[in-house]
């Protein structure tokens, strides 16, 4: 299987710490993380044409993801 890209140890890779003390601590973080790790993964799948997408569903996904890093670099922030 190919390398997924945008996964959040390669997009935080200063924080790998904080991560895994938040995947363990932090109910609300590992929410998120899951939620962002489904995004990524469906956003690969349509770039990489595994599954297809309209483009608004696609960038409906981008702008989520987003989001999401957004507020997991808050929690980190936080840390």
């Amino acid at each position: 299987m190919s390398h997924t890209p945008h996964e959040l140890a390669e997009e935080f890779p200063n924080h790998i710490e904080q991560l895994h003390d938040l995947k363990m601590n932090n109910a609300h973080f590992v929410k998120l993380a899951e939620l962002y790790h489904d995004v990524n993964r469906e956003i690969h799948r349509i770039e990489t044409g595994i599954e297809a997408a309209s483009e608004i569903h696609e960038t409906s996904l981008r702008k989520q993801r987003v989001m999401l890093k957004d507020h997991i670099a808050e929690m980190l922030d936080k840390t």
